[in-house]
């Protein structure tokens, strides 16, 4: 049986001298805009290092007055570095030019065998909401350089898959399916950054100006904006029925038709024209009857849509909704027929 020591439980219970910290920073940050722990961290380093001559940071350490090595010890150096002098050393990782120094300081820790400084992992930025959009646009303007296929693309060509995503992300929000519905939701952001890197390329002939994912994202946001008084501006909506008549409101002034029809998209299914077309009349409070005669089947699949619009539900998502359950029932019909 072996006895610690007083002296062998003091040393372990002391704190570990000195100290080895990784510096790590988003890329999708300007490079500069470091927290305040990290530029406090590199100021009142011992030694700084980092072993990529073309890392992003360095232009602005050396602005700082922090310098910089350019070569990165190995494991058992900086170990011994920092532990005899109590010294901190901060490293700036480059990729995978570091793993022989990270691999190394972990098979120390690991022994046992050697007093280890402390080891910190340091963020000196973090990635903001939405920083992956970023990394999404850069993918996307590789592949229209590299792939054959999106090279070649244009908007017409993609029309007919922004009909298909837009049905398919309906489908998972109405299924319930959320792991569907995160994929959909990818696809439909994917035919937008697709449609603005074409129209980035525009030569601006015959009145084809190039606009950018940035222009797009400028107008919704000034669109926005301007539609929501009650949020930026000084209006007040207490209810759901406030905020759509601030909405409608400033749509109209912007747009200034002449016609409560005008903006609605002739091309959509039919079912969903309809109560469209009698929620823009029952908006603007309109007496305009609804055709009858010889129409058939057409006027009154009309009525039935402008009925479920009016009680508030929609004939689209209805009908689909039933012919579901028909496939269903199909299905079963079909299996028992098997039986």
């Amino acid at each position: 049986m072996t006895t610690e020591t007083p002296d062998a439980r003091a040393a372990a219970d002391a704190p570990a001298p000195g100290r080895i910290v990784l510096l790590t920073a988003s890329h999708r940050v300007a490079p500069g805009l470091l927290s305040w722990p990290a530029w406090q961290t590199l100021r009142a380093a011992d030694r700084v290092l980092c072993a990529d001559t073309r890392h992003p940071q360095l232009p602005y350490l050396h602005e700082a007055g922090v310098t910089v090595e350019h070569h990165v010890p190995t494991a058992e150096e900086l170990v011994a570095y920092c532990t005899e002098g109590d010294r901190t050393a901060v490293v700036l990782p480059s990729g995978e030019g570091d793993q022989r120094l990270t691999d190394g300081l972990a098979r120390l820790a690991g022994s046992n065998r050697v007093q280890m400084p402390d080891l910190e992992l340091l963020p000196g930025s973090y990635d903001l909401p939405g920083a992956r959009f970023l990394d999404l646009v850069d993918v996307m303007d590789r592949i229209r350089r590299e792939c054959p296929w999106s090279s070649t693309q244009t908007h017409q060509g993609l029309a007919k898959y922004g009909i298909e995503e837009s049905y398919e992300l309906v489908e998972a929000i109405e299924t319930g399916d959320r792991t569907e519905l995160r994929e959909e939701l990818g696809d439909v952001l994917l035919q937008v950054v697709f449609h603005a890197r074409i129209a980035q390329e525009a030569s601006g002939e015959e009145g084809d100006e190039p606009f950018s994912i940035d222009d797009v994202a400028a107008t919704l946001i000034d669109k926005l904006i301007h539609r929501h008084p009650h949020v930026f501006g000084d209006a007040t909506a207490e209810t759901p029925a406030d905020v759509k008549a601030h909405w409608l409101r400033t749509k109209a002034v912007e747009k200034q038709r002449d016609s409560i029809t005008e903006g609605i998209p002739l091309g959509q299914p039919a079912l969903a024209l309809a109560a469209k077309l009698a929620s823009r009349v029952r908006t603007a409070g309109l007496e305009a009857p609804l055709p009858s005669g010889d129409g058939g089947i057409g006027y009154q699949l009309l009525a039935l849509a402008a009925r479920a619009e009016e009680s508030g539900t929609d004939p689209e998502t209805a009908l689909r909704a039933a012919a579901r359950t028909y496939r269903d029932a199909i299905v079963a019909a079909e299996r028992a027929g098997a039986e």
